[in-house]
C-alpha cells in the first residue's frame, strides 16, 4: 500500500498528542488555583462528552469559539450540580487555554513512529484545533520539527470534515491525493472528510470502538509500521 504514498497527514489532538490525559491535569491545576473544590471523577467524565458535542458543532459552524470555550464548562458545571458565576467560567476558560500545553504527554510509541515515518515519508499536520495553542503544542512536545506544514482550521477558515482544509493542506504540502494518506481519530472530521476527497486513510481508533466500519483501523500508533 505505501509504495504510491509520499505524504503522511496526521491530525493532533486525540492522534499524537494525548488530549484527554493533558485536559484532565490541566483542570486538576486550574481548579487548585482557584480553589475550586470540585472532584476530577466527578468532573472530567461529563465533561468529555460535552467538549466532544461542542466540537462537533464548532466543525459544523453551530458554535463561536468563545461559544465552545464558555459553553462546555457552563454545561459541565451544571450538569453536575455546582453552581459557579459567569466571571469564573470566562476566567477558567481563558486559564485552561493558558495552562494546557503546560502538560504535554503524547500517544504511547509517537515519537518513535515519527522517527520511522521521518525517514520514508514528508509528514503534516491538519488540525481543527486553535493556531496558538495547536503550534505551543507541537513546540512543547517536541514534536514541531518533524512535519513540513501545518494546516489549521483558522489560516483556512473552515473546519474538517470540510474539502477546502483538506485541498488546502495538499496544496501548501504540493501533494498530490494520490499520494497522500490522512491518520486521525475522528471518523467524522480525519477519515470520512479525507476519503471523500479521495485520500487514503487510517483510523486511529484509540479507545477501540468501532470494528466494524470500513477503513483501514488501528488501536495504537506501532502498528502504523505495518501499514506505511
Amino acid at each position: 500500500m505505501s509504495q504510491h504514498i509520499k505524504h503522511v497527514f496526521f491530525d493532533l489532538d486525540h492522534t499524537l498528542w494525548d488530549f484527554d490525559k493533558n485536559s484532565g491535569l490541566t483542570f486538576e491545576k486550574i481548579f487548585k488555583l482557584n480553589n475550586i473544590d470540585i472532584k476530577l471523577n466527578d468532573f472530567l467524565p461529563v465533561y468529555e462528552p460535552i467538549n466532544l458535542n461542542y466540537w462537533k458543532l464548532y466543525r459544523e459552524e453551530k458554535v463561536t469559539k468563545s461559544a465552545l470555550r464558555y459553553g462546555r464548562l457552563k454545561e459541565a458545571f451544571d450538569e453536575i450540580g455546582v453552581r459557579v458565576e459567569d466571571q469564573l467560567i470566562n476566567l477558567l476558560s481563558v486559564a485552561y487555554i493558558e495552562h494546557l500545553t503546560s502538560f504535554n504527554y503524547l500517544f504511547d510509541n509517537t515519537v518513535e513512529v515519527l522517527n520511522y515515518l521521518n525517514n520514508k515519508y514528508q509528514l503534516h499536520i491538519i488540525t481543527n484545533g486553535f493556531e496558538e495553542a495547536q503550534e505551543r503544542k507541537l513546540k512543547t512536545s517536541n514534536i514541531w520539527d518533524y512535519f513540513k506544514t501545518i494546516t489549521n482550521s483558522e489560516m483556512v477558515g473552515v473546519k474538517k470534515p470540510n474539502p477546502k482544509i483538506f485541498n488546502f493542506a495538499l496544496n501548501m504540502a504540493n501533494a498530490k491525493v494520490e499520494e497522500s494518506i490522512m491518520i486521525g481519530d475522528s471518523l467524522e472530521a480525519d477519515i470520512e472528510g479525507a476519503h471523500n476527497i479521495g485520500m487514503d486513510t487510517i483510523h486511529f481508533d484509540y479507545k477501540d470502538q468501532y470494528n466494524s466500519h470500513n477503513f483501514k483501523r488501528i488501536t495504537n500508533l506501532k502498528a502504523l509500521e505495518k501499514h506505511l
